[in-house]
């Protein structure tokens, strides 16, 4: 399958700022999510940022980056932006938007994201074990899963953050999707709905509007960094 690998980049994050710059063990968060992309060696990477200091590093590195508008709302109309620059689209089978805040991402996980949309879903996330802790947290996202065969592909229907009593079906929603091209665009035409509204959800937009989400188990899932703390755990880890 054609892949297009795309990772949309901004530096005004209020709970840290200049986050893709960020110093892990050396090397900017950013180059660390480019390099496990590349690592996937399933396609194309890109890096769709909105400053120039991003985009002169990725170049300085050998990566391809293209420079969107900074007022863009969200990595899903970054990303779709970015393909408005980037000849032949129609060639690519799958995008994947990669978040760029997720340095630790295991290459292999970045592959499974494609196997919904192999099976025809409109589009592909991937799904991991609740632990009890992060079911009781509500910056977490849960997702609940309908399994078509069990721990490899299934069907999501329903997205929060709030606790639930019941468990049953109930995962760790992880943050990288998969779009065929027309599913992309399609899906930044549309409003927010009313349950994205109401959840601060965008895949609720997704399934509002009649489109399919299809997941992939993956065993672990990576940290997202979006505090000094999670940083530290991140070089921790790493070192």
């Amino acid at each position: 399958m054609k892949t297009l690998i795309l990772i949309p980049a901004r530096m005004a994050s209020t709970r840290l700022p200049n986050k893709p710059l960020a110093i892990i063990a050396g090397k900017p968060m950013i180059q660390r999510v480019w390099e496990q992309a590349k690592l996937s060696n399933i396609g194309d990477v890109v890096v769709a940022c909105s400053e120039k200091e991003v985009f002169d590093l990725i170049k300085s590195i050998g990566g391809n980056a293209i420079l969107t508008n900074p007022n863009i709302p969200s990595g899903t109309d970054r990303i779709f932006q970015a393909t408005v620059s980037i000849e032949n689209m129609d060639q690519y089978e799958s995008i994947i938007n990669l978040q760029g805040d997720l340095p630790l991402i295991n290459p292999k996980d970045i592959k499974k994201v494609n196997i919904p949309i192999e099976q025809g879903f409109d589009i592909g996330t991937l799904v991991t074990d609740l632990t009890s802790e992060q079911q009781k947290d509500i910056n977490v996202t849960k997702v609940k899963v309908k399994w078509i065969k069990k721990n490899i592909i299934g069907e999501a229907f329903d997205f929060y953050k709030t606790i639930v009593d019941e468990k049953k079906n109930e995962y760790h929603h992880v943050g990288i999707y998969s779009f065929r091209y027309e599913s992309l665009k399609k899906f930044t035409s549309m409003l927010p709905s009313k349950n994205e509204i109401y959840h601060k959800l965008e895949q609720w937009r997704a399934l509002d509007n009649k489109m399919t989400i299809g997941t992939s188990y993956v065993k672990d899932v990576p940290i997202s960094v979006d505090t000094k703390e999670d940083l530290i755990k991140v070089e921790n880890i790493i070192k």
